[in-house]
């Protein structure tokens, strides 16, 4: 069953909004086929708008690989070894050796109400799980893809969607695993699925984007980077780079330069690109980073969950480098515990307070907010915020919840942000429709049932 989204027409009340030019007072918005048609401030309700106390806009999660919603919790057993991103890595090959078509929509969708109801409004699918169980081809090539997609017209969720392409186990083009011949392209097999996703995504979605993914230096060749970076043209380039201490010593093995570094050196990074982790950078490599406009894909509940490390913000930032926020294994999804983990690794890190806040005065949360509003929006390719034209992704808080109460503003973010969380979310719309009242996606109740079903039939 397919979400309709668009609501031909609707009008909407706000106390207070948060708006490109910052918070507004008695903000009056009207809808029309899913696109904020007049937005209007200080001004009256009328008697048929849909009354709420705060709207803020939806955020985006830029780095997601849902089907591993299904496995959140399986790889919290200690081994023998000393466990880390690679021990982890075995447990989800695993998983995903039995998975169909099916179960990925299935797990995905209950994945994507998840982030509806916890304040993302659309999300980056780095998608890499591409063929049938036993490594066959499909015969149509985005099959899979076609599953993301419907998973994402069933919740609602806006779609960025980013198909990997992988080849190879490890730097200087070493031979893939057998337990990777689910992922594995050539790049004119790739070059179809991207066109054969796009097509799809088109018909089942209203503003669906489709970008490429390199999945990571590792499991590309530099010349595949290459004719990957040419394909895309002006789609969005997503890639994991940095993300654990091993690749970076691999990577050295191999060229004698650090991920970020290397990839730097050898690709037009621009702003089309979002590098994803990046957590091991030189002070060099974050400045470097930030010049070129990529975007920083961060996310601090899978690092901390894997033990990977924490992102080098200072650099970064002092250099004017954007990021977004991500769920990335999706272990947990909510997007409050992405900004307050965020910011309290920096803390512990340092050992100093609200170090994300950019200048003495300013809102932590707010800031953080902003920062993963407009660096998520450029990294999935879409422009971001509450404007007239743009599409209505909106989140409303409950100004009942004990943590929100007399807050007003930015303030109303620090709250959200560090004591109120998720429980501080009403109601979100994605595309003009709501979605969520009272915290809870309308279409919870029977998506969480089929999921039952095929965990209990994977766990078998």
């Amino acid at each position: 069953m397919q979400t309709t989204i668009g609501a031909p027409q609707s009008s909407l009340f706000f106390e207070q909004a948060l708006l490109p030019e910052g918070w507004a007072r008695d903000v009056r918005i009207t809808i029309v086929d899913g696109r904020v048609a007049t937005l209007d401030a200080d001004c009256a309700a009328m008697p048929d708008d849909d009354r709420h106390g705060c709207a803020l806009p939806g955020l985006p999660n830029l780095h997601s690989h849902a089907f591993q919603r299904g496995m959140a919790g399986l790889a919290e057993i200690r081994g023998p070894a000393q466990d880390s991103f690679w021990t982890w890595r075995d447990v989800m090959y695993r998983f995903v050796a039995r998975m169909t078509p099916d179960d990925v929509q299935a797990i995905a969708a209950l994945a994507y109400v998840e982030m509806l109801e916890g304040g993302f409004t659309r999300v980056g699918e780095f998608h890499y799980l591409h063929h049938d169980r036993d490594g066959a081809r499909f015969a149509d090539p985005a099959q899979m893809s076609a599953a993301i997609i419907a998973a994402a017209a069933e919740s609602g969720v806006g779609l960025t969607l980013l198909p990997v392409f992988y080849a190879y186990a490890g730097f200087g083009a070493q031979a893939p695993r057998a337990e990777q011949a689910r992922f594995l392209h050539d790049i004119d097999g790739y070059a179809r699925l991207i066109a054969r996703a796009a097509d799809i995504a088109a018909t089942a979605l209203p503003d669906a984007i489709v970008g490429v993914a390199p999945h990571s230096l590792r499991a590309v060749s530099p010349e595949q980077l290459g004719l990957l970076t040419a394909l895309a043209a002006d789609r969005p380039i997503h890639i994991h780079i940095a993300e654990q201490t091993g690749e970076v010593d691999a990577c050295r093995a191999w060229s004698g330069q650090r991920p970020v570094e290397w990839l730097l050196d050898h690709a037009a990074v621009d702003a089309r690109w979002c590098l994803v982790h990046a957590t091991h950078m030189t002070d060099a490599e974050a400045t470097a980073m930030a010049r070129s406009g990529a975007v920083a894909g961060l996310c601090p509940i899978t690092e901390a969950n894997l033990g990977d490390g924490i992102f080098p913000t200072a650099p970064f930032l002092a250099a004017g480098g954007l990021y977004g926020l991500g769920s990335d294994s999706n272990v947990l999804i909510d997007a409050t515990e992405e900004m307050r983990l965020l910011e309290y690794g920096q803390r512990l890190a340092h050992r100093s307070r609200n170090l994300l806040a950019r200048a003495t005065g300013r809102s932590t949360g707010g800031d953080i907010y902003t920062a993963a509003l407009a660096g998520g929006a450029a990294a999935l390719g879409v422009p971001s915020g509450l404007a007239v034209g743009l599409p209505a992704d909106i989140v409303s808080l409950d100004l009942d919840h004990p943590s929100l109460v007399g807050r007003t503003g930015d303030g109303l973010i620090d709250a959200l942000t560090f004591a109120a969380g998720r429980a501080g979310i009403d109601c979100v719309w994605r595309y003009g429709t709501k979605l969520v009242s009272h915290g809870r996606h309308h279409a919870r109740a029977r998506i969480v049932a089929r999921y039952r079903t095929v965990l209990e039939t994977l766990s078998g």
